[in-house]
């Protein structure tokens, strides 16, 4: 259940996530759009909708927000044959500049041992996706798509056109490293995104005087805090175990015995 204040919650932990990068990187070019004050949230999201969704209903609410932008359009399907191409998350306007914007928020677990180089290294909670897999995504299908005969039309239809067009992306990422890479810094990615360490279910006795909480996928992006049922670690085990059969890797809260509060997953693999 989202309530209120939970999706207040929400939207607090998203304004203050990083970028992934600034400026150019991976042949994308980061927009920065977050006003100088949070505001309260009021926008669309309901109890089933899914992260992603939630946070371009975060970012449409933020843009709406700010007296120097106008959204234009918001999830453009882009259709051929009554078959769906794509969408386009968001078209917008500043001045007289025109920027398609593609928004990302993910969830990467730094593994040396996948690929050859760092953005190879990001990957998936579940190994299931990768940084280097989304950034090729997005540069070699999700904004293209802007220029099929397609898209043209559609968007020829709301009075713009491609030509006018900049194409910019909002990427944002909660990044988590192994327990001895705790202090690590990194050369292609914002090293201020880095939100917590993973560990395996073998390391749990390291944290035996901790208690320990499993957040809805939803509130992952929430800032930890104390009011929540917390788990010693004989119950936490047993519900992580029961995620590991299903294959599942659980963002977790961690509450020290000194109080002091931090995310971290704990995998499977």
């Amino acid at each position: 259940m989202n309530t209120s204040i939970e999706i207040q919650q929400q939207y607090e932990g998203w304004r203050t996530t990083p970028l992934l990068w600034q400026g150019d990187s991976f042949g994308l070019t980061q927009l920065t759009i977050q006003s100088q004050s949070p505001t309260r949230f009021n926008g669309d999201v309901t109890p089933m909708l899914r992260l992603g969704m939630r946070v371009e209903q975060f970012v449409f609410h933020e843009l709406e927000s700010m007296s120097e932008w106008t959204v234009l359009a918001k999830n453009v399907q882009i259709n051929r044959n009554k078959i769906t191409l794509g969408e386009l998350d968001c078209i917008l306007k500043k001045d007289e500049e025109i920027i398609h914007l593609e928004i990302v928020y993910k969830f990467y677990l730094y593994d040396p041992s996948v690929g050859q180089t760092e953005r190879d290294h990001w990957i998936g909670p579940n190994r299931k996706d990768s940084l280097a897999e989304k950034t090729t995504k997005l540069s070699d299908k999700q904004l293209p798509l802007l220029y099929s005969d397609e898209t043209q039309t559609t968007i020829r239809e709301i009075g713009i056109t491609t030509s006018r067009i900049q194409q910019r992306v909002h990427f944002k990422a909660q990044l988590f490293v192994p327990l001895n890479m705790k202090n690590s810094k990194f050369n292609d990615i914002n090293s201020n995104c880095i939100a917590g360490v993973y560990i395996h279910s073998e390391d749990l006795h390291m944290f035996k005087d901790c208690k320990f909480f499993i957040p809805q996928k939803a509130n992952w992006l929430t800032i930890p805090h104390t009011n929540v049922p917390w788990l010693n670690p004989s119950s936490f085990k047993g519900h992580i175990e029961s995620l590991h059969k299903e294959k599942r890797a659980p963002l977790c809260w961690l509450k020290q015995p000194n109080g002091e509060l931090e995310k971290l997953f704990v995998v499977w693999w």
